[in-house]
């Protein structure tokens, strides 16, 4: 049940604003998540805009709660955080990330949520890292190649990023998709749960990734390899599975700059659930979509049916995945 734990509480939050018209499916996806959690966010990636264009402070309950500027400035200089980085856009991965909470002293919640807007039927790519059903905070830094991520949401996590797994610990990835953003009457907004662009796990896709760039070069040259080089090649290139190692730069004996690799993922159209291949993801719907295996389904169903009306369940197979369930609203 913890699995969809946040996915369910933001469902639940979005539904209730589109219903009370506070929010509708053409606004910023920025504004949604500020409108519906703000007050249950451990970090924002861009906190200027938030502050200038939506009028949210990032700051505000932290500053509230220490009751003194010494203090928050204090915190800050503890942490390594400058304060001019306090409203900027500091342009990491991911764009906001939840609160952890606490649950029999082990950590729960706390999930990643990545915005994907586009203005026609495709997901915009994913430019920083593959999406994953999981990820740590360790893996965020590795990415970003900063530590700020984690430095701030320690901050806001207050006690709780104390505990010896707040930076190891897996968290959900959440991906917030919208296709046709700019017409009204083909619109699609999904929470994504990410096992449904995670259809092989990373550790294959990266070794796998670079078998097709060797082969193809071996075409291209007009060379030929015999399946026993292939076979040694896939053992050895099967050992690099650490996406965190990828993307850190690399030093180099003589060399005047540090080379990294930036992983960028294209979604397939059968990775869409706004494409065809779904046509249960109608035009003009919200929908919640939650891979079904570890999932108390039956418990999640009667507790949405319980806190939301007027929603249609469905049970979608994923062309590549196995079956998802589907919360769905329309308007």
């Amino acid at each position: 049940m913890l699995e969809a734990q946040d996915a369910q509480q933001l469902f639940f939050r979005i539904v209730e604003a589109l219903r009370a018209k506070s929010i509708q499916l053409a606004d910023p996806l920025e504004k949604i998540v500020l409108k519906v959690v703000g007050d249950d966010l451990a970090y924002v990636d861009n906190r200027r805009d938030a502050k200038k264009i939506y009028k949210y402070d990032f700051w505000k309950d932290l500053k509230k709660n220490l009751k003194s500027v010494s203090k928050f400035q204090k915190l800050l200089k503890d942490t390594g955080i400058q304060e001019k980085l306090l409203y900027s856009k500091s342009e990491c991965f991911p764009d906001f990330l939840l609160k952890v909470k606490l649950q029999a002293d082990t950590l729960i919640s706390g999930s990643l949520l990545e915005l994907k807007d586009s203005k026609g039927g495709s997901i915009a790519s994913f430019n920083s890292t593959l999406p994953t059903k999981n990820k740590s905070l360790d893996e965020i830094d590795v990415i970003n190649g900063i530590d700020l991520v984690s430095k701030i949401s320690s901050i806001v996590d207050g006690n709780l990023s104390k505990k010896e797994d707040y930076k190891s610990y897996q968290r959900k990835c959440l991906y917030l998709v919208r296709t046709y953003g700019e017409n009204a009457k083909k619109t699609k907004l999904s929470i994504v749960d990410g096992s449904f662009f995670e259809t092989v796990p990373k550790e294959d896709l990266i070794y796998q990734m670079f078998m097709n760039i060797l082969k193809e070069h071996f075409q291209k040259k007009g060379m030929s390899i015999n399946s026993e080089t292939l076979d040694k090649l896939k053992e050895v290139l099967s050992k690099v599975t650490d996406q965190t190692i990828i993307a850190k730069s690399q030093d180099i004996e003589k060399a005047s700059v540090r080379p990294r690799l930036r992983i960028m993922a294209e979604v397939h159209s059968e990775g869409n659930p706004h494409s065809s291949a779904y046509p249960e993801i109608v035009d003009g719907s919200f929908n919640l979509i939650l891979g079904t295996s570890n999932l108390a389904k039956d418990t999640l169903v009667q507790q949405i049916q319980e806190r939301v009306s007027g929603i249609k369940i469905l049970t979608i197979k994923h062309k590549r995945n196995g079956e998802h369930l589907v919360f769905q609203y329309l308007q």
